[in-house]
């Protein structure tokens, strides 16, 4: 038992590290549903069963769902924007960096 919480404590300081260096927002959130699960999991261990429930469906349930959601109308107000599809959005960083000046730039023209 002592072996499994190393080994999850382990896993949450991986998902928390990862999650800063990540530079793409999609592989964000799925680190962050990782991280739910296994604090969900440690709850359980502690024997805190209501908090176990309530991190399993807020933080990786609900929130989860908010973020997909937010990111697919980021993505969309994106390729509306720049004219790309948005599957091509996340494709590079200097990709994005260059569609943003062009977006920019078309905004402005129509402020």
């Amino acid at each position: 038992m002592q072996t499994l919480r190393i080994i999850l404590l382990l896993f949450l300081i991986i998902c928390a590290i990862s999650v800063s260096f990540s530079k793409r927002l999609l592989v964000s959130m799925v680190i962050y549903m990782a991280f739910s699960l296994v604090m969900a999991i440690i709850w359980l261990i502690l024997e805190s069963p209501d908090l176990a429930i309530t991190e399993a469906a807020v933080g990786a349930g609900v929130t989860s769902i908010l973020l997909f959601v937010t990111l697919k109308k980021i993505r969309s107000i994106h390729a509306e924007v720049t004219g790309k599809e948005p599957s091509n959005y996340m494709a590079s960083a200097e990709e994005n960096k260059t569609d943003d000046i062009k977006a920019e730039k078309k905004l402005k023209g129509q402020l």
